[in-house]
């Protein structure tokens, strides 16, 4: 694909939070996430029991993240480091954030 012909979105800059720790979003219950954040889908809410919501929440909030107060309020750092190698995000995401902490890069598969 020519420079020209990039999509718009792989255009916009990754956001990445400078520390895991400081991810203080909610490990448990049910995440209502607001419409900027999720707009595509019928209902904006998640339940962090089920790992396919809580993967499909990650997912949604690190495509539509545009400040690193959007990932602080929704992510939480211990559940990104267990989701983390099942998260299905985009490349150019994962290596962003695998640079700025390796240790999310040994995290074994499940």
């Amino acid at each position: 694909m020519a420079e020209s012909e990039t999509p718009r979105y792989a255009l916009r800059p990754v956001v990445v939070a400078a520390d895991l720790a400081g991810l203080h979003g909610p490990a448990e219950g049910t995440v209502t996430l607001p419409q900027q954040l999720c707009w595509s889908k019928h209902t904006p809410e998640f339940d962090l029991s089920d790992e396919d919501q809580a993967l499909e929440l990650y997912e949604t909030v690190f495509d539509s993240a545009r400040s690193a107060e959007d990932l602080a309020g929704y992510v939480n750092g211990r559940l990104l480091a267990q989701l983390w190698p099942e998260l299905d995000i985009a490349p150019r995401v994962r290596r962003a954030w695998e640079a700025a902490h390796p240790l999310l890069a040994l995290a074994p598969a499940a």
